[in-house]
């Protein structure tokens, strides 16, 4: 199996620009000479991690991340002002050209596939290859499944119900079939009362987190879920589920068109809880090029030890293109 590459530190880090608000924390690691890679961020509202570097050779790549809007290290924190997805696909342009970068691999996961995916369709000239990981294609169905009384809450029965306790303490008809959770948890965290909207932010954060890997893994549900990291996940998720992560109806799979000819590994858990594997399945039917891999042992979270594995595999074959 493979491991994650010697932990490294960036040799560039900085804040960017955006617009009059917005400016998004940015760091280059690895080989200032190696190929450009983009990595994206799951959530939305996740954040990069340490981690997320060592995906990739540091002597072959020149390793980029960034912190999507109001989240992580980005400024200001928590804002959900101008934070939707055409902005974000403006910022990777406006990272890219910053950094004088002509074309890039770009590797995303969870969410960050979805941002990955429409970044891609929008400027498919500025993409030398895609590792996709845990498609979530954003569609109804998909926010559904794990947010709304969906599959992912018949799974994890018990975990879901500590979860609507908690916005139903807050706002008692959201335990209701016919109340739509997903509103009801972010009127909640988008309120005044700032105690109730940070006990909200918790809950679904740890529901989300506990449900990510196939083994128990509280070491990791701790790791993800600092008050700060809650506080950006849960509230950037639902500001994005409440308004259909602001795209149109199918628009990934109806626009795979544009990006048929980009090489794309897929790689997905066969148990993953929070996007179900109907999404890489119907996304690699929708580009007959790409390379799907199935982790037949994992759920969702790419530090898996097969995900981990498939994901390094990907980014070294990607070398070669």
């Amino acid at each position: 199996m493979n491991e994650f590459y010697p932990e490294i530190a960036p040799f560039n880090h900085f804040l960017l620009p955006v617009d009059d608000e917005h400016q998004l924390y940015i760091e280059q690691c690895g080989n200032p000479q190696g190929q450009p890679v983009l990595f994206i961020h799951g959530g939305p509202g996740g954040g990069c991690s340490a981690n997320d570097r060592r995906f990739f050779d540091p002597e072959k790549y020149h390793i980029i991340l960034f912190d999507q809007r109001g989240c992580g290290r980005s400024v200001p924190h928590g804002s959900l002002n101008n934070n939707n997805t055409a902005a974000l696909v403006a910022d990777i342009e406006k990272i890219k050209g910053h950094l004088r970068v002509s074309q890039w691999h770009v590797f995303g996961g969870s969410w960050g596939s979805t941002l990955a995916l429409v970044y891609a369709q929008t400027h498919p000239s500025s993409i030398t290859s895609l590792v996709l990981r845990g498609i979530f294609l954003g569609r109804p169905q998909d926010t559904q499944w794990a947010f709304s009384h969906g599959g992912g809450t018949r799974i994890f029965a018990d975990y879901w119900q500590e979860y609507v306790n908690a916005v139903s303490a807050a706002k008692p008809e959201a335990e209701s079939e016919k109340q739509d959770i997903i509103q009801s948890a972010y009127e909640i965290m988008t309120g005044d009362d700032r105690v109730a909207a940070q006990k909200v932010a918790r809950a679904w954060s740890e529901w989300e987190i506990r449900c990510c890997t196939l083994e128990p893994n509280e070491e990791f549900v701790k790791a993800a879920t600092s008050d700060d990291s809650c506080w950006t996940l849960a509230r950037h998720e639902s500001h994005y589920m409440v308004n259909g992560c602001f795209l149109t109806d199918d628009q990934i799979l109806n626009n795979c068109t544009k990006i048929k000819n980009i090489p794309t590994i897929i790689v997905h858990g066969r148990y993953d809880a929070v996007c179900p594997f109907d999404n890489a399945w119907l996304l690699h039917q929708q580009l007959p090029k790409s390379e799907l891999i199935i982790s037949q042992l994992a759920g969702h979270a790419s530090a898996e030890p097969e995900t981990k594995h498939h994901l390094i595999n990907a980014t070294n074959k990607m070398l070669a293109i």
